[in-house]
């Protein structure tokens, strides 16, 4: 019975955490019946929980690919997620084995979480809480992204961004609110930190 009320707080919380970051969420109803985000995240948190055990991994993998077919959100088995993710509109979203994504991510349509090497081993990257990934963007390899994060949308992130800095461009500049004036950063249009993010 407390396994049962546990499955329905986490669906009550990844339903409150797509309206909290969703202005347009009118209800927990639309959100489940709607959202094709949260459904991939539900199909992933099965599918990752047969992953956990080796016999179950090829299940886990049909899984996450019917996930795939019915929402075009593609999410490896293996990945770790964290809580109150919310993948908003989620077409076109690739989240690798190795992943690790903390709490209160928020993932924009298009963005891959992949990897750079045929290495087995960590080779995706980690986002840690509160992080915000941009349309479009791509964080590549086994990089660490730090709490309160953003990642502009279309970037390509190759090496780490710092806890509360901005990831723009590609290759991803990155930029530290309140940083030390360099002459540099000085003449540069202070807008495109605002223009990139979505």
């Amino acid at each position: 019975m407390a396994g049962v009320r546990a499955l329905v707080r986490a669906l009550v919380e990844d339903l409150d955490a797509a309206r909290a970051h969703d202005p347009a969420a009118r209800s927990r109803l639309e959100v489940a019946l709607a959202y094709p985000g949260v459904h991939a995240l539900w199909a992933h948190r099965a599918a990752h929980r047969l992953w956990r055990n080796p016999a179950l991994r090829l299940p886990a993998r049909l899984l996450s690919q019917l996930a795939r077919a019915t929402t075009g959100i593609e999410i490896h088995p293996g990945a770790r997620l964290g809580r109150r993710l919310f993948i908003d509109h989620g077409m076109g979203v690739v989240i690798g084995e190795t992943t690790v994504v903390g709490d209160d991510v928020m993932l924009y349509h298009g963005v891959t979480l992949g990897g750079r090497s045929l290495n087995r081993g960590k080779r995706h990257p980690t986002l840690g809480d509160r992080v915000t990934v941009g349309a479009g963007a791509k964080v590549l390899g086994p990089v660490w992204v730090g709490d309160d994060a953003q990642i502009g949308a279309n970037a390509v992130v190759v090496k780490d961004v710092p806890a509360g800095a901005v990831a723009v461009g590609i290759p991803a500049r990155i930029r530290v609110p309140n940083a030390p004036v360099t002459e540099r950063s000085r003449t540069e249009d202070p807008s495109e930190l605002i223009e990139y993010i979505i």
